[in-house]
Protein backbone atom coordinates (compact mmCIF):
# COMPACT_ATOMS: atom_id res chain seq x y z
CA UNK A 1 0.00 0.00 0.00
CA UNK A 2 1.22 3.33 -0.33
CA UNK A 3 1.65 5.55 2.11
CA UNK A 4 -0.53 7.89 3.40
CA UNK A 5 0.54 11.82 2.57
CA UNK A 6 -2.47 13.73 3.92
CA UNK A 7 -2.32 15.58 7.23
CA UNK A 8 -4.12 15.58 10.23
CA UNK A 9 -4.55 17.63 12.65
CA UNK A 10 -3.82 16.57 16.17
CA UNK A 11 -6.06 18.49 18.36
CA UNK A 12 -4.82 16.96 21.58
CA UNK A 13 -0.99 18.63 20.89
CA UNK A 14 -2.28 21.18 18.50
CA UNK A 15 0.30 19.70 16.01
CA UNK A 16 -0.13 18.75 12.59
CA UNK A 17 0.84 14.91 11.88
CA UNK A 18 1.91 13.52 8.85
CA UNK A 19 1.36 10.47 7.44
CA UNK A 20 0.89 7.47 9.54
CA UNK A 21 2.94 8.38 12.26
CA UNK A 22 2.53 11.15 15.06
CA UNK A 23 4.53 13.91 16.53
CA UNK A 24 3.63 12.79 20.45
CA UNK A 25 3.25 9.74 21.75
CA UNK A 26 0.84 9.08 25.02
CA UNK A 27 -2.60 9.10 24.63
CA UNK A 28 -2.56 10.33 21.65
CA UNK A 29 0.05 8.03 19.95
CA UNK A 30 -2.00 6.73 17.17
CA UNK A 31 -4.20 9.95 16.91
CA UNK A 32 -3.97 9.83 12.79
CA UNK A 33 -5.77 6.35 12.50
CA UNK A 34 -7.97 7.69 15.66
CA UNK A 35 -8.51 10.82 12.70
CA UNK A 36 -9.31 7.93 10.24
CA UNK A 37 -11.75 5.89 12.14
CA UNK A 38 -13.86 9.05 12.86
CA UNK A 39 -13.91 10.26 9.41
CA UNK A 40 -15.33 6.09 8.70
CA UNK A 41 -17.99 7.12 11.29
CA UNK A 42 -18.83 10.17 10.21
CA UNK A 43 -19.60 8.89 6.58
CA UNK A 44 -21.32 5.97 7.68
CA UNK A 45 -23.85 8.13 9.34
CA UNK A 46 -24.27 10.28 6.26
CA UNK A 47 -25.31 7.13 4.61
CA UNK A 48 -27.39 5.66 7.47
CA UNK A 49 -28.81 9.39 7.22
CA UNK A 50 -29.87 9.48 3.92
CA UNK A 51 -31.94 5.51 4.46
CA UNK A 52 -33.37 6.94 7.46
CA UNK A 53 -34.24 10.21 6.00
CA UNK A 54 -36.38 8.56 3.47
CA UNK A 55 -38.03 6.47 5.41
CA UNK A 56 -39.43 8.82 7.66
CA UNK A 57 -40.63 10.75 4.71
CA UNK A 58 -42.99 7.21 4.23
CA UNK A 59 -43.78 7.39 8.11
CA UNK A 60 -41.81 4.71 9.24
CA UNK A 61 -39.10 5.75 12.42
CA UNK A 62 -36.82 3.06 14.23
CA UNK A 63 -35.67 4.66 17.52
CA UNK A 64 -32.58 2.98 18.30
CA UNK A 65 -31.24 4.08 14.62
CA UNK A 66 -31.91 7.21 15.96
CA UNK A 67 -30.58 6.37 18.89
CA UNK A 68 -26.70 5.26 17.57
CA UNK A 69 -27.10 8.48 14.85
CA UNK A 70 -27.03 10.53 18.21
CA UNK A 71 -24.11 8.59 20.12
CA UNK A 72 -21.76 7.73 16.77
CA UNK A 73 -21.84 11.31 15.74
CA UNK A 74 -21.22 12.72 19.65
CA UNK A 75 -18.21 10.05 19.55
CA UNK A 76 -16.48 11.61 16.85
CA UNK A 77 -16.24 14.82 18.67
CA UNK A 78 -13.24 16.81 19.51
CA UNK A 79 -10.94 15.33 22.32
CA UNK A 80 -13.88 12.78 22.85
CA UNK A 81 -12.72 9.18 21.92
CA UNK A 82 -9.19 8.29 21.27
CA UNK A 83 -9.89 4.30 21.85
CA UNK A 84 -8.88 2.44 18.37
CA UNK A 85 -10.80 -0.72 19.62
CA UNK A 86 -14.14 1.40 20.34
CA UNK A 87 -13.47 2.84 17.11
CA UNK A 88 -14.01 -0.23 15.14
CA UNK A 89 -16.69 -0.87 17.66
CA UNK A 90 -18.66 1.67 16.38
CA UNK A 91 -17.83 1.29 13.32
CA UNK A 92 -19.73 -2.51 12.94
CA UNK A 93 -22.34 -0.44 15.57
CA UNK A 94 -22.64 2.08 12.32
CA UNK A 95 -23.40 -1.62 10.38
CA UNK A 96 -25.89 -2.93 12.16
CA UNK A 97 -27.68 0.24 12.76
CA UNK A 98 -27.49 0.90 8.99
CA UNK A 99 -29.18 -3.06 8.96
CA UNK A 100 -31.63 -1.73 10.65
CA UNK A 101 -32.55 1.33 8.36
CA UNK A 102 -32.44 -0.20 4.97
CA UNK A 103 -34.79 -3.00 6.33
CA UNK A 104 -37.18 -0.35 7.52
CA UNK A 105 -37.03 1.92 4.46
CA UNK A 106 -37.07 -1.29 2.22
CA UNK A 107 -40.30 -2.48 4.11
CA UNK A 108 -41.74 0.80 3.70
CA UNK A 109 -40.77 0.81 -0.15
CA UNK A 110 -43.15 -2.89 -0.06
CA UNK A 111 -45.98 -1.41 1.93
CA UNK A 112 -46.37 1.58 -0.32
CA UNK A 113 -45.62 0.05 -3.58
CA UNK A 114 -45.92 -3.22 -3.43
CA UNK A 115 -42.91 -5.93 -3.87
CA UNK A 116 -40.34 -5.44 -6.83
CA UNK A 117 -41.45 -7.77 -9.92
CA UNK A 118 -39.26 -8.69 -12.51
CA UNK A 119 -39.76 -5.47 -15.52
CA UNK A 120 -38.14 -4.77 -18.99
CA UNK A 121 -37.53 -1.18 -19.17
CA UNK A 122 -37.17 1.10 -22.62
CA UNK A 123 -34.15 2.99 -22.51
CA UNK A 124 -35.15 6.29 -24.76
CA UNK A 125 -37.38 8.70 -25.33
CA UNK A 126 -40.82 8.45 -26.96
CA UNK A 127 -42.95 11.26 -28.86
CA UNK A 128 -44.62 13.88 -26.39
CA UNK A 129 -42.99 16.36 -23.40
CA UNK A 130 -41.49 14.26 -20.57
CA UNK A 131 -40.43 14.64 -17.10
CA UNK A 132 -36.69 13.49 -16.14
CA UNK A 133 -36.39 12.20 -12.77
CA UNK A 134 -32.88 11.60 -10.75
CA UNK A 135 -32.59 10.66 -7.14
CA UNK A 136 -34.00 8.12 -5.39
CA UNK A 137 -36.70 9.33 -3.55
CA UNK A 138 -39.84 6.78 -4.78
CA UNK A 139 -42.12 9.15 -2.92
CA UNK A 140 -41.27 12.46 -4.77
CA UNK A 141 -41.69 10.29 -8.16
CA UNK A 142 -45.45 8.80 -6.91
CA UNK A 143 -47.18 12.55 -6.07
CA UNK A 144 -45.29 13.78 -9.69
CA UNK A 145 -46.37 10.55 -11.45
CA UNK A 146 -49.75 11.37 -9.46
CA UNK A 147 -49.75 15.30 -10.76
CA UNK A 148 -49.14 14.49 -13.86
CA UNK A 149 -52.12 11.55 -15.00
CA UNK A 150 -53.97 12.89 -17.67
CA UNK A 151 -51.40 15.49 -19.12
CA UNK A 152 -49.83 14.09 -22.10
CA UNK A 153 -46.18 14.34 -20.19
CA UNK A 154 -44.31 11.34 -19.86
CA UNK A 155 -42.16 10.21 -16.79
CA UNK A 156 -38.69 8.94 -17.06
CA UNK A 157 -36.22 7.72 -14.46
CA UNK A 158 -32.46 8.19 -14.30
CA UNK A 159 -29.66 5.96 -12.56
CA UNK A 160 -30.92 4.93 -9.25
CA UNK A 161 -34.62 5.51 -10.29
CA UNK A 162 -34.60 2.48 -12.76
CA UNK A 163 -36.21 0.09 -9.76
CA UNK A 164 -38.82 2.39 -9.44
CA UNK A 165 -40.06 0.28 -12.69
CA UNK A 166 -40.36 -2.76 -11.34
CA UNK A 167 -42.77 -1.72 -8.12
CA UNK A 168 -46.63 -2.34 -9.15
CA UNK A 169 -48.34 0.31 -7.73
CA UNK A 170 -46.09 3.21 -9.39
CA UNK A 171 -45.63 0.90 -12.37
CA UNK A 172 -49.20 0.84 -12.86
CA UNK A 173 -48.74 4.31 -14.03
CA UNK A 174 -48.84 4.55 -17.82
CA UNK A 175 -47.29 7.50 -18.59
CA UNK A 176 -44.21 6.35 -16.56
CA UNK A 177 -42.86 4.82 -20.28
CA UNK A 178 -39.00 4.50 -19.38
CA UNK A 179 -35.42 6.10 -18.97
CA UNK A 180 -32.70 8.16 -19.94
CA UNK A 181 -28.95 7.37 -19.08
CA UNK A 182 -27.26 5.48 -16.24
CA UNK A 183 -25.32 6.43 -13.81
CA UNK A 184 -25.42 9.65 -11.79
CA UNK A 185 -22.14 11.22 -13.13
CA UNK A 186 -23.66 11.18 -16.81
CA UNK A 187 -26.68 13.72 -16.03
CA UNK A 188 -25.03 16.34 -17.59
CA UNK A 189 -24.42 15.04 -20.38
CA UNK A 190 -27.75 13.52 -20.89
CA UNK A 191 -30.13 16.47 -19.27
CA UNK A 192 -28.37 18.59 -22.06
CA UNK A 193 -29.23 15.97 -24.48
CA UNK A 194 -32.96 16.02 -23.80
CA UNK A 195 -35.07 18.92 -23.86
CA UNK A 196 -37.54 17.78 -20.69
CA UNK A 197 -38.14 19.03 -17.24
CA UNK A 198 -35.98 17.42 -15.08
CA UNK A 199 -36.51 16.53 -10.96
CA UNK A 200 -33.54 16.13 -8.96
CA UNK A 201 -35.12 14.32 -5.61
CA UNK A 202 -32.06 13.44 -3.81
CA UNK A 203 -28.79 13.08 -3.45
CA UNK A 204 -26.20 12.75 -6.35
CA UNK A 205 -27.08 15.23 -8.10
CA UNK A 206 -24.32 17.74 -9.75
CA UNK A 207 -24.22 21.92 -10.42
CA UNK A 208 -26.12 21.93 -13.50
CA UNK A 209 -24.66 23.25 -17.30
CA UNK A 210 -26.46 26.38 -19.19
CA UNK A 211 -27.81 23.83 -21.42
CA UNK A 212 -30.28 23.30 -18.69
CA UNK A 213 -30.11 25.25 -15.65
CA UNK A 214 -33.48 26.83 -16.44
CA UNK A 215 -35.30 23.98 -16.29
CA UNK A 216 -34.40 21.16 -13.10
CA UNK A 217 -35.59 21.79 -10.22
CA UNK A 218 -34.97 20.06 -6.74
CA UNK A 219 -37.13 18.86 -4.34
CA UNK A 220 -36.57 17.12 -0.52
CA UNK A 221 -33.09 17.72 0.86
CA UNK A 222 -31.45 18.08 -2.80
CA UNK A 223 -31.11 22.07 -3.20
CA UNK A 224 -28.74 23.66 -5.79
CA UNK A 225 -28.34 27.63 -5.79
CA UNK A 226 -30.46 29.60 -8.12
CA UNK A 227 -32.29 26.84 -8.47
CA UNK A 228 -36.23 26.45 -7.91
CA UNK A 229 -36.96 24.14 -4.95
CA UNK A 230 -40.28 21.99 -4.73
CA UNK A 231 -42.15 22.34 -1.58
CA UNK A 232 -44.61 20.21 0.08
CA UNK A 233 -44.66 17.98 -3.33
CA UNK A 234 -46.44 20.76 -5.20
CA UNK A 235 -44.85 19.68 -8.75
CA UNK A 236 -46.86 22.40 -10.51
CA UNK A 237 -43.57 24.30 -11.50
CA UNK A 238 -42.49 21.38 -12.99
CA UNK A 239 -45.06 20.69 -15.10
CA UNK A 240 -45.67 23.46 -16.72
CA UNK A 241 -42.05 23.61 -17.77
CA UNK A 242 -42.37 20.07 -19.28
CA UNK A 243 -45.10 21.38 -21.15
CA UNK A 244 -43.74 24.62 -22.21
CA UNK A 245 -40.99 22.42 -23.97
CA UNK A 246 -43.00 20.56 -25.96
CA UNK A 247 -42.78 17.05 -27.66
CA UNK A 248 -39.49 15.39 -27.70
CA UNK A 249 -39.22 13.19 -30.11
CA UNK A 250 -39.24 9.45 -30.73
CA UNK A 251 -35.87 7.10 -30.80
CA UNK A 252 -34.61 4.04 -31.25
CA UNK A 253 -34.67 2.20 -27.89
CA UNK A 254 -33.12 -0.76 -25.95
CA UNK A 255 -34.40 -2.84 -23.11
CA UNK A 256 -32.67 -3.53 -19.53
CA UNK A 257 -34.38 -5.71 -16.87
CA UNK A 258 -34.97 -4.48 -13.07
CA UNK A 259 -36.93 -5.37 -10.27
CA UNK A 260 -36.21 -8.53 -8.71
CA UNK A 261 -37.46 -8.27 -5.16
CA UNK A 262 -36.59 -11.43 -2.67
CA UNK A 263 -39.73 -13.10 -3.03
CA UNK A 264 -39.64 -13.55 -7.18
CA UNK A 265 -35.55 -14.47 -5.87
CA UNK A 266 -36.89 -17.24 -3.15
CA UNK A 267 -39.44 -18.32 -5.80
CA UNK A 268 -36.66 -20.27 -7.83
CA UNK A 269 -35.41 -21.60 -4.49
CA UNK A 270 -35.77 -25.47 -5.54
CA UNK A 271 -34.25 -24.54 -8.66
CA UNK A 272 -31.54 -22.84 -7.82
CA UNK A 273 -30.53 -25.07 -5.20
CA UNK A 274 -30.73 -27.86 -7.96
CA UNK A 275 -29.08 -26.14 -9.89
CA UNK A 276 -25.88 -25.65 -7.67
CA UNK A 277 -25.87 -29.28 -6.24
CA UNK A 278 -25.68 -30.72 -9.72
CA UNK A 279 -22.94 -28.54 -10.66
CA UNK A 280 -24.14 -26.32 -13.08
CA UNK A 281 -24.22 -22.93 -10.78
CA UNK A 282 -21.00 -22.94 -9.14
CA UNK A 283 -20.52 -19.44 -7.83
CA UNK A 284 -22.79 -16.31 -7.19
CA UNK A 285 -21.19 -13.21 -7.29
CA UNK A 286 -22.60 -9.75 -6.00
CA UNK A 287 -20.97 -6.90 -8.50
CA UNK A 288 -22.20 -3.52 -7.63
CA UNK A 289 -22.35 -0.41 -5.62
CA UNK A 290 -21.26 3.13 -6.77
CA UNK A 291 -20.19 4.10 -10.22
CA UNK A 292 -18.01 6.86 -11.25
CA UNK A 293 -16.20 8.16 -14.11
CA UNK A 294 -12.90 6.90 -12.84
CA UNK A 295 -11.21 4.68 -15.66
CA UNK A 296 -10.43 2.17 -13.24
CA UNK A 297 -14.18 0.96 -13.17
CA UNK A 298 -13.98 -0.21 -16.12
CA UNK A 299 -12.89 -3.49 -14.18
CA UNK A 300 -16.43 -4.02 -13.23
CA UNK A 301 -16.96 -4.54 -16.76
CA UNK A 302 -14.17 -6.63 -17.56
CA UNK A 303 -14.78 -9.08 -14.44
CA UNK A 304 -18.46 -9.59 -15.54
CA UNK A 305 -17.53 -10.06 -18.76
CA UNK A 306 -14.96 -12.94 -18.26
CA UNK A 307 -17.03 -14.55 -15.38
CA UNK A 308 -17.79 -18.30 -16.35
CA UNK A 309 -21.50 -19.53 -17.64
CA UNK A 310 -21.88 -21.99 -14.99
CA UNK A 311 -22.13 -18.38 -12.61
CA UNK A 312 -25.10 -16.07 -11.58
CA UNK A 313 -24.26 -12.05 -11.09
CA UNK A 314 -26.34 -10.27 -8.58
CA UNK A 315 -26.29 -6.19 -9.01
CA UNK A 316 -27.43 -3.12 -7.74
CA UNK A 317 -27.34 0.71 -7.03
CA UNK A 318 -25.41 2.81 -10.08
CA UNK A 319 -22.58 0.11 -10.12
CA UNK A 320 -24.58 -2.01 -12.57
CA UNK A 321 -24.58 0.46 -15.53
CA UNK A 322 -21.04 -0.61 -15.95
CA UNK A 323 -22.63 -4.05 -17.15
CA UNK A 324 -26.01 -4.61 -17.01
CA UNK A 325 -27.12 -4.06 -21.17
CA UNK A 326 -25.00 -7.32 -21.34
CA UNK A 327 -27.19 -10.32 -22.21
CA UNK A 328 -25.52 -13.24 -19.68
CA UNK A 329 -28.27 -15.46 -20.52
CA UNK A 330 -29.83 -18.20 -17.88
CA UNK A 331 -29.07 -21.46 -16.57
CA UNK A 332 -32.21 -23.27 -17.12
CA UNK A 333 -34.75 -21.02 -15.82
CA UNK A 334 -32.38 -18.59 -13.94
CA UNK A 335 -31.49 -15.29 -15.15
CA UNK A 336 -27.69 -14.90 -14.85
CA UNK A 337 -27.59 -11.00 -14.11
CA UNK A 338 -30.28 -10.09 -11.54
CA UNK A 339 -30.72 -6.29 -10.60
CA UNK A 340 -31.87 -6.03 -7.30
CA UNK A 341 -32.61 -2.52 -7.26
CA UNK A 342 -31.33 0.68 -5.86
CA UNK A 343 -28.56 1.23 -3.06
CA UNK A 344 -31.52 1.48 -0.78
CA UNK A 345 -32.42 -1.80 -1.96
CA UNK A 346 -29.04 -3.38 -0.48
CA UNK A 347 -30.49 -5.03 2.31
CA UNK A 348 -32.13 -7.16 -0.24
CA UNK A 349 -28.51 -8.67 -0.66
CA UNK A 350 -28.34 -9.41 2.25
CA UNK A 351 -31.74 -10.79 3.27
CA UNK A 352 -31.01 -13.12 -0.09
CA UNK A 353 -27.66 -13.98 1.73
CA UNK A 354 -28.82 -15.13 4.73
CA UNK A 355 -32.03 -17.00 2.84
CA UNK A 356 -29.37 -18.76 0.51
CA UNK A 357 -27.42 -19.70 4.34
CA UNK A 358 -30.97 -21.41 5.43
CA UNK A 359 -31.40 -23.01 1.70
CA UNK A 360 -27.66 -24.60 1.77
CA UNK A 361 -27.48 -25.18 5.15
CA UNK A 362 -23.76 -23.28 5.64
CA UNK A 363 -22.49 -20.52 7.14
CA UNK A 364 -22.52 -17.28 5.45
CA UNK A 365 -18.54 -17.27 4.57
CA UNK A 366 -18.89 -21.09 3.50
CA UNK A 367 -21.51 -19.69 0.64
CA UNK A 368 -20.42 -20.18 -2.61
CA UNK A 369 -20.68 -16.18 -2.95
CA UNK A 370 -18.36 -13.48 -3.52
CA UNK A 371 -18.88 -9.88 -2.38
CA UNK A 372 -17.15 -7.63 -5.36
CA UNK A 373 -18.03 -3.85 -4.38
CA UNK A 374 -17.37 -0.25 -6.34
CA UNK A 375 -16.98 2.09 -3.91
CA UNK A 376 -17.62 5.74 -3.91
CA UNK A 377 -19.83 7.79 -1.16
CA UNK A 378 -21.18 7.29 2.41
CA UNK A 379 -23.90 5.23 1.63
CA UNK A 380 -21.78 2.91 0.69
CA UNK A 381 -19.05 3.16 3.71
CA UNK A 382 -22.77 2.21 5.69
CA UNK A 383 -22.90 -0.65 3.75
CA UNK A 384 -19.58 -2.02 3.86
CA UNK A 385 -19.63 -1.33 7.31
CA UNK A 386 -23.11 -3.75 7.66
CA UNK A 387 -21.24 -6.18 5.86
CA UNK A 388 -18.49 -6.48 8.13
CA UNK A 389 -20.56 -6.72 10.82
CA UNK A 390 -21.84 -9.66 9.29
CA UNK A 391 -18.40 -10.65 9.32
CA UNK A 392 -18.30 -11.43 5.86
CA UNK A 393 -15.14 -12.02 4.69
CA UNK A 394 -12.89 -12.02 1.27
CA UNK A 395 -14.76 -9.47 -0.38
CA UNK A 396 -13.08 -7.56 -3.06
CA UNK A 397 -13.40 -3.65 -2.83
CA UNK A 398 -12.68 -0.70 -5.42
CA UNK A 399 -11.52 1.11 -7.55
CA UNK A 400 -9.87 2.64 -5.20
CA UNK A 401 -9.55 2.20 -1.24
CA UNK A 402 -11.50 4.40 1.28
CA UNK A 403 -9.97 7.68 1.60
CA UNK A 404 -10.10 7.05 5.67
CA UNK A 405 -7.96 3.68 5.30
CA UNK A 406 -4.48 4.06 5.96
CA UNK A 407 -2.00 1.33 6.64
CA UNK A 408 -3.26 0.64 9.85
CA UNK A 409 -6.96 0.49 8.99
CA UNK A 410 -5.69 -1.59 5.93
CA UNK A 411 -3.88 -4.00 7.40
CA UNK A 412 -6.32 -4.48 10.32
CA UNK A 413 -9.28 -4.92 7.50
CA UNK A 414 -7.09 -6.97 5.54
CA UNK A 415 -5.90 -9.50 8.47
CA UNK A 416 -8.96 -9.55 9.93
CA UNK A 417 -11.84 -9.83 7.28
CA UNK A 418 -9.57 -10.37 4.24
CA UNK A 419 -10.90 -7.46 2.35
CA UNK A 420 -8.93 -6.85 -0.82
CA UNK A 421 -8.71 -4.43 -3.92
CA UNK A 422 -9.37 -5.43 -6.63
CA UNK A 423 -6.41 -6.14 -9.17
CA UNK A 424 -6.66 -7.54 -12.46
CA UNK A 425 -10.41 -8.99 -13.31
CA UNK A 426 -9.08 -12.22 -15.12
CA UNK A 427 -6.55 -12.74 -12.13
CA UNK A 428 -9.17 -11.83 -9.72
CA UNK A 429 -11.39 -14.62 -11.07
CA UNK A 430 -8.84 -17.71 -11.27
CA UNK A 431 -8.13 -16.87 -7.35
CA UNK A 432 -12.12 -16.50 -6.14
CA UNK A 433 -12.68 -20.30 -8.50
CA UNK A 434 -9.68 -21.47 -6.82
Amino acid sequence: MAKDKLEMFCYQCSQTAKGTGCTVRGVCGKEPTIARLQDNLIYAIKGITAYNYQANELGAKDSEVDEFLTKGLYSTLTNVNFDLVDLVGLGLEAGEANIKAMKMLKDAHIENYGEPEPTSVEVGSSKGPGILVTGHDLKALEELLKQTEGKGINIYTHSEMLPAHGYPKLKKYKHLVGQLGGPWFDQKKIFSKYNVAILASSNCVLLPKDEYSDRIFTSGVAKIPEVKQIQDYDFTPVINKALELGDLEEEEKTTLTTGFGLSTILSLADKIKELVEAGKIKRFFLVGGCDSPLPQTNYYREFVEKLPKDTVVLTLACGKYRFNDLDLGDIEGVPRLIDIGQCNDSIVAIDLAIALCDLFNLELNDLPLTIVLSWMEQKAAAILWSLLFLNKKDMLIGPILPAWANDTIVNFLVKTYNLTPIGDPEEDIKRILA
